[in-house]
């Protein structure tokens, strides 16, 4: 196996303020966004879903969605500065963007399971794009994430994993434009559409947009912190490592 040689990262005051500051902001705006999806935000048209007070899950499921795309975003540049230029803070970004990714990913999922068994009447569309491409992203995230806690730490073993980063980013625009070219039982898009169709009630689109808001803070914390953290386990590496040759000698 390869060792790996890589420089700890010294993190300032403000740096290591900044990601707790983050997280903390991105709590506390997610549970007011939560709370006031509930007792604020009216309620969909009677007619427009089967199940209408379930549509307010979607202040939850569509912001959760959009970090899972900001964390495999990470994923996909944290893989390619690990194979391009063997970067460690790449493999930090990878290691964070994977657990983020599977993170965020399941929240998403079980969301949209529960609305879906609303609204549906079945959790889970097997025919569905969106559905299975999302699903794949979040199995690949799990993939990383367990496939790494069990292989020992190698130049070899990264290289894999960051391949599997960089090719299944694939997967993060086909899940994009799924619902634009094949609209089976996901709804379609309702802010940006591009065709003029995509509308929400003033109080909806204010409250969906300070969600995604919230979430975004919370999910650049969560990655700051994440990356933190794999740098002080690679630290007690590479000391244990020092203290077991230092015993055998």
């Amino acid at each position: 196996m390869n060792m790996i040689q890589s420089q700890p990262v010294r993190r300032t005051s403000m740096g290591k303020r900044t990601g707790r500051v983050c997280l903390a902001l991105g709590y506390l705006g997610a549970s007011a966004a939560l709370g006031l999806a509930f007792l604020w935000v009216p309620s969909v048209p009677n007619d427009a879903f089967e199940s209408p007070e379930a549509q307010r899950l979607f202040y939850w499921h569509v912001p959760s969605a959009w970090m899972a795309m900001i964390a495999f975003g990470v994923l996909f540049v944290g893989s390619a500065l690990w194979f391009i230029r063997r970067s460690a803070l790449g493999w930090r970004l990878h290691v964070a963007g994977s657990e983020a990714g599977l993170a965020t990913g399941l929240m998403a999922v079980w969301s949209g399971c529960l609305w879906g068994a609303a609204e549906w009447g079945v959790p889970w569309d097997w025919t569905d794009v969106r559905l299975n491409s999302f699903a794949l992203l979040t199995l690949l995230a799990l993939l990383l994430v367990l496939g790494r806690r069990a292989q020992p730490d190698g130049v070899e073993s990264r290289d894999t994993f960051a391949t599997a980063g960089l090719f299944g980013f694939v997967l993060v625009p086909l899940t994009y434009i799924a619902t634009r070219i094949w609209q089976i039982r996901h709804p379609g898009p309702v802010i940006a559409s591009g065709d003029g169709g995509g509308s929400l009630a003033p109080e909806m689109g204010a409250l969906l947009g300070f969600a995604a808001l919230s979430f975004t803070v919370l999910i650049i914390g969560h990655l700051m912190e994440s990356v933190h953290l794999t740098s002080l386990e690679q630290r007690l590496d590479r000391l244990q490592g020092k203290l077991d040759a230092e015993a055998t000698e």
